[in-house]
């Protein structure tokens, strides 16, 4: 869908503004001497060393861009006032023969100072990127170690009472290396209780009859 057409009105007088001021050029040119296409070319060159200063003011504020754009208005402005009728265009004064005629090489080194000085501005500097947090990882607690179990210390039972006759037995023959055995057995005994081992403890931890514990006993004794 193509938008309706309409009239700026800021164009518009743009456009009467630079024909009247080309019309004045030519005609102060043409009155200072400068006759057929010469005239024409004064005011081409004067629009174009303003088109240059306003490239270079938008990139660049500096001294040099708006000395010129002092020249090229002084020189647009001057022939608006010049041919308003303040100066006799039949007798045009030395002095601005002199300046319509070196106005060339004047436009054509302000063009090129413009056009191929450097500029100053320096490109800004990307911005640094900024540190980023380091991530919280969250870590499972490790569970508490749980208890050791205690060893529960279990009473001896009483030794059975021996009875009133005592009917002698033989002692049964102990191996040696049982009776290191039950040695060992004793002294864990003694530690944790804190008594001696009885004949019912030896023959229930040994595994042997109750005369052979009775025997162990007897020896560790």
């Amino acid at each position: 869908m193509s938008r309706p057409f309409r009239v700026d009105a800021v164009l518009v007088q743009a456009v009467i503004a630079g024909a009247l001021s080309f019309a004045h050029l030519h005609d102060l040119a043409e009155a200072a001497g400068q006759t057929g296409w010469k005239a024409w070319a004064y005011p081409v060159s004067v629009d174009l060393l303003l088109v240059a200063v306003w490239r270079r003011l938008r990139t660049e504020r500096s001294g040099l861009a708006w000395f010129w754009f002092l020249v090229a208005l002084v020189a647009s402005l001057g022939a608006n006032v010049a041919t308003a009728g303040l100066l006799d265009l039949e007798h045009v004064p030395a002095w601005l023969r002199i300046v319509v005629a070196g106005w060339p090489a004047l436009a054509f080194l302000g063009g090129t100072l413009l056009a191929h000085q450097p500029t100053n501005q320096a490109p800004a500097p990307a911005p640094e990127p900024e540190p980023q947090p380091a991530p919280v990882i969250d870590r499972p607690e490790a569970p508490a170690p749980s208890p050791e179990p205690v060893p529960e210390i279990t009473t001896p039972e009483p030794a059975p009472a021996l009875p009133e006759a005592i009917v002698p037995v033989s002692i049964p023959a102990v191996p040696p290396a049982l009776i290191d055995h039950a040695r060992k057995l004793a002294a864990e005994h003694r530690t944790r209780t804190g008594t001696e081992i009885d004949t019912a403890t030896m023959r229930a931890r040994l595994g042997v009859p109750e005369d052979l514990a009775g025997a162990i006993v007897a020896q560790l004794a």
